[in-house]
């Protein structure tokens, strides 16, 4: 059957077509969301072989500042020539760099084969997210993007565990190499069975706005990565970069007010509601990466919980998120509201994040886990909610660049959470060292201020003891900001105008002239 054909499937046919569909989608964002898992528990053993110890940030910053960068031109591209031959690129963009990642001699091999594996990426969840926007309306898409959140909340969980398995049993390249089958496997599927209206747009790529997007973007995820670890915040560098970055913006949004096929449209920014969606995703993004972060690393060096089951350390949290987001999907789906779930759920990340923020040495970790819960519980509301509400509000025609900007914006908030709320914590650590454990103090945490079990075991008593008062302050400090920074997405979740989903037989007023409805062959 032909792409450009619009075919009507039978009714009893269709559901067992999409699902087939799903399950493609599903793998791929796995995929997607894995890789980072897996890649950083094989690190140390990469590190053991290849060497270039001093690069190894290089190792993570190159693949995400290739998927930052690359999503927003992904979701352009398919507006502009197909989301089904744009996404099936970028999975097997994906696939390349994997299998390149995979055999790498050295560091800087692995690097620059990480970016090409951070290109295809930056069209995986862009192109998911897109594609369920494509197939299923508004009014029934909350369940499958509820779905959705159940795969990342599964990679966040078992992505350690099978990392630590893979590299110690078949060895590290196989981080990389198991990503090779379940691609074709998605791509068989894709191929087969997902067919969508295809697209030929008669203005050329807009190249200007690409090469300002990305040095825009690469400036502000190096600012969030290197300022306060490998330069000062006030060094020549740091400000040489927000200096680069700032500019590119402001060039970028004034050349999208000029340019024929705009690579972020602006006019989708006059939608209230996405506009109040991209920030509420961005505070998502801030709150979420930064607690990922923090609490494994608070259990361990507090709690005294073991580094090995990393992953387990966040079920509370990301069992919670997993539940919510499967019950706000389909409560959506049954009722078309939704402006109570943005409320809710940016309520109880404040309260969650504010109780985080009471904890100290003597905190239990059943009450740590009821903590995390409550955060998991605010963030299953928002997490999927926001995608779904952003698509609603603008056109079909958008639908791709809609997609990627709210994932942009979620990515660009995970590294701005993950900057401040680290650089936050090291300097009330070193300032808590220093206080309780003098130029010893001082010198332990010199270099980092977070310490592996090994270098933690190695530490005289007092200085174990002041180390563990000082992750407490510093986690504490940590989670009161991003209580005060959740507040921002509550004022946000406020003012959502409740706007009907869009159902199967009722298409946005204005969209009679949009391309045919995309169709799922049956199988």
């Amino acid at each position: 059957m032909a792409d450009t054909q619009t075919v009507e499937t039978k009714p009893d046919k269709q559901p067992k077509s999409v699902r087939v569909v799903l399950l493609a989608l599903m793998i791929t964002m796995m995929l997607a969301m894995l890789d980072n898992m897996i890649v950083g528990t094989a690190m140390p053993t990469i590190v053991g072989e290849l060497g270039g110890l001093e690069h190894l940030s290089w190792v993570v910053t190159a693949y995400t500042l290739a998927t930052a960068a690359s999503t927003p031109i992904w979701g352009k591209i398919g507006d502009m020539f197909g989301r089904k031959g744009a996404f099936m690129t970028s999975i097997v963009i994906f696939l390349i760099g994997s299998a390149l990642s995979g055999m790498a001699q050295n560091m800087g091999e692995l690097i620059g084969f990480r970016a090409i594996q951070g290109l295809g990426a930056g069209g995986l969840m862009v192109g998911v997210m897109a594609i369920i926007g494509d197939l299923i309306p508004p009014r029934e898409r909350g369940k499958y993007q509820g779905m959705m959140a159940g795969v990342m909340a599964l990679a966040m969980i078992g992505g350690p565990l099978v990392g630590g398995t893979i590299t110690d049993n078949w060895g590290w390249r196989w981080s990389f190499y198991i990503n090779l089958p379940l691609g074709v496997v998605a791509l068989g599927l894709i191929s087969a069975v997902l067919h969508l209206p295809k697209k030929r747009a008669k203005a050329g790529i807009d190249y200007l706005g690409v090469a300002l997007l990305t040095i825009g973007i690469t400036s502000i995820v190096l600012v969030t990565t290197w300022g306060g670890t490998e330069y000062a915040w006030t060094s020549a560098r740091i400000m040489e970069l927000i200096g680069i970055g700032v500019a590119a913006l402001i060039g970028f949004v004034f050349w999208q007010t000029k340019a024929a096929e705009p690579i972020v449209p602006l006019h989708i920014f006059r939608s209230r509601n996405f506009t109040l969606m991209s920030v509420i995703g961005f505070i998502t993004g801030f709150v979420m990466f930064g607690a990922t972060l923090f609490l494994p690393l608070y259990q361990q060096s507090v709690q005294g919980a073991s580094a090995t089951n990393s992953g387990l350390l966040l079920l509370p949290m990301l069992g919670a998120m997993l539940v919510t987001s499967m019950v706000a999907g389909r409560v959506t789906t049954n009722t078309g509201k939704y402006k109570v779930f943005p409320v809710v759920g940016s309520v109880l990340m404040v309260v969650g994040l504010y109780l985080l923020s009471t904890m100290d040495t003597g905190t239990s970790r059943f009450m740590s886990g009821v903590f995390m819960a409550v955060v998991g519980l605010g963030m299953g509301c928002l997490m999927q909610i926001t995608m779904l509400v952003a698509q609603n509000s603008v056109e079909m025609k958008d639908m791709g660049v809609a997609s990627s900007s709210t994932t942009l914006f979620r990515t660009l908030g995970s590294s701005f959470g993950v900057a401040i709320m680290g650089a936050l914590f090291n300097n009330r650590v070193q300032h808590v060292m220093a206080e309780r454990a003098g130029a010893l103090g001082s010198k332990i945490t010199e270099k980092s201020a977070q310490l592996d079990a090994k270098s933690l075991e190695k530490l005289p008593a007092v200085a174990r003891e002041a180390y563990q008062h000082a992750v407490s302050s510093g986690t504490h400090s940590a989670f009161l900001l991003g209580s005060v920074v959740a507040v921002v997405a509550l004022v946000a979740a406020v003012f959502v105008k409740e706007v009907a989903l869009r159902g199967a037989a009722a298409p946005k007023p204005g969209q009679e002239e949009v391309a045919p409805a995309p169709v799922v062959e049956s199988v």
